[in-house]
């Protein structure tokens, strides 16, 4: 399918019945719908900081933003690096992801050192799930502080499902399971009854404040 096919609404549509959109290369003019039959989550309630990571919330090395560099992030997170050599976001990928953003519907979470955005993730934010899309980091340990930071968000807000798209190796430090495709069609229809709110956690949260929110159970 082009992207000339594709429309934001159309894109939240699919993310509403369990598809998200992917392309081959960054120069790619189509992209292909993905329905995996086993799906990473992260559960909320489950989430695990590896001790290690927790120090470094403390320490509060990087300066955390939401939503101040959307299309940076989205563009860092396509870009080749050394743990990444090619990337499934395409320049219309981006543009609708953008769009989106324009109207409420995507965030980033942001790491910033001395001025400098030295990673983050971003997702597509609709009723109580939140789908993470993709992360990125130039430095050590950036990327995990983000994922904290959304899940402590996630968590203040009322959200219930974090979909991860794929269980992956980096991902299971963290507590990501698997599930077939059927549970998560379940757990997506739950989500998408619950009201949530991205914004409910106030900017510039301690690091101890944002793990102890972490523990909290909902």
């Amino acid at each position: 399918m082009t992207d000339s096919k594709v429309t934001p609404e159309l894109l939240l549509n699919a993310y509403a019945n369990g598809i998200f959109p992917m392309a081959d290369s960054r120069n790619d003019a189509e992209m292909f719908w993905v329905d995996p039959e086993q799906r990473g989550i992260l559960p909320l309630d489950g989430f695990h900081v590896p001790r290690s990571l927790k120090k470094l919330i403390k320490q509060e090395k990087f300066d955390v933003r939401i939503d101040t560099a959307f299309r940076d992030v989205v563009r860092a997170c396509a870009a080749p690096s050394d743990y990444r050599e090619g990337t499934w976001i395409s320049e219309d990928i981006e543009n609708l992801y953008c769009d989106l953003h324009t109207h409420g519907y995507t965030h980033s979470v942001e790491c910033w050192r001395a001025g400098k955005l030295v990673g983050g993730l971003y997702g597509v934010s609709l009723e109580g799930g939140f789908f993470g899309e993709s992360m990125f980091h130039t430095e050590t340990g950036a990327s995990k502080v983000a994922l904290v930071h959304l899940v402590a968000r996630l968590k203040a807000g009322g959200f219930t499902l974090l979909d991860t798209q794929f269980g992956t190796g980096h991902l299971a430090q963290f507590g990501v399971i698997e599930v077939s495709r059927e549970a998560y069609r379940a757990l997506l229809d739950q989500a998408l009854r619950h009201d949530a709110n991205f914004q409910e956690l106030a900017p510039g949260l301690s690091g101890s404040t944002i793990l102890q929110l972490i523990t909290q159970t909902s």
